[in-house]
């Protein structure tokens, strides 16, 4: 059956393990992960939309980088699990197509996102009187617009580079989704000017972002280090320590993915550490940044407070009676 100029209508992901006594052990596993990973986001973008006291750019970052963690684990885990469930690793060309896109478009956008939020805590440290005025919900919204317009076009990049090669009698993908280098190992054409629009893409996008986070976190320091209270300079470090985490963890996971020689392609390495920016940051992003935070804990307890089921009673009763 050919399928936009491809003799392949399906893919069959074989997973982080062929093993038949392992399949029970990574299902239990990644249905733990995907249960921790939606739950604590959901709570993080739940609290920032509706808590008064997260009603803070710095937060709305938060809830945003929430969502797109979401997306990013929807995107691959859901197939995965079903997969072990059902014995069949099978998924079609066009399910193939849209678990690219929209991974490649979640991680692409996060890395954006993480950027920005790196200049939002420059200025929260380095300009905190004008914070106010610079970091506003306009400029939130116009950064908003603009990162994902950004992260929709390497997205569709991607994914049109990929699928308008054709694949033929192979198709088994040596990875747990569909992603861009395992895809490209099995086209039945030479697929050099792919790897180059993809390593150009990520180089330019990657490095940019990466030196303009250098940028954010070199002024933070140097501003950090002229204050003179010690208990202030570790008020400082901390609001930023989570972030430069994720972000290392990050950078790592995808510079070693994508932004390498040909010659160091090695798939079983790229599957653990496709794991690490797919599937374990995500995980971590709201323990990390989010749940170990005081005011996000305090804006938990309201918000849990509200919900209450006595408090809910007297709400609804309230509803009833006679003005």
């Amino acid at each position: 059956m050919k399928t936009n100029g491809s003799l392949v209508s399906e893919f069959i992901i074989l997973g982080l393990s062929t093993r038949p006594e392992m399949q029970t052990f990574l299902f239990i596993l990644f249905l733990i992960i995907y249960v921790v990973a939606l739950t604590g986001n959901l709570i993080i973008l739940i609290l920032s939309s509706v808590d008064r006291g997260l009603n803070t750019p710095m937060y709305f970052f938060l809830g945003l980088l929430s969502f797109l963690d979401i997306c990013c684990t929807s995107a691959t885990l859901p197939k995965m699990l079903s997969g072990y469930v059902t014995q069949s690793k099978v998924i079609s060309y066009h399910g193939c197509v849209l678990q690219l896109f929209f991974f490649t478009w979640s991680m692409g956008i996060e890395l954006l996102l993480l950027t920005v939020m790196a200049y939002d805590r420059y200025i929260a440290i380095g300009h905190p009187l004008h914070y106010g005025s610079i970091i506003n919900r306009r400029v939130c919204t116009n950064i908003t617009v603009v990162i994902f317009i950004l992260g929709s076009i390497n997205s569709l990049t991607h994914t049109y580079c990929t699928f308008k090669l054709p694949y033929c009698d192979d198709n088994k993908i040596n990875h747990f989704f569909c992603e861009i280098m395992p895809l490209l190992k099995l086209a039945c054409s030479d697929t050099y000017l792919n790897e180059i629009v993809v390593f150009t893409a990520d180089f330019i996008l990657g490095i940019c972002c990466f030196f303009l986070t250098c940028v954010s976190y070199s002024f933070i320091f140097s501003t950090v280090l002229k204050i003179r209270s010690a208990a202030g300079k570790r008020k400082a470090f901390s609001t930023c320590a989570s972030h430069i985490i994720i972000v290392s963890i990050y950078y790592g996971a995808v510079i070693f993915t994508y932004i390498r020689p040909r010659s160091s392609l090695t798939l079983e390495k790229d599957k653990i550490v496709s794991a690490l920016y797919a599937i374990i940051t995500p995980t971590l992003n709201p323990i990390i940044y989010s749940l170990r935070n005081k005011e996000v804990k305090e804006a938990f307890r309201r918000t849990v407070k509200r919900l209450h089921p006595n408090q809910f009673n007297q709400n609804f009763l309230s509803i009833f009676r006679p003005l």
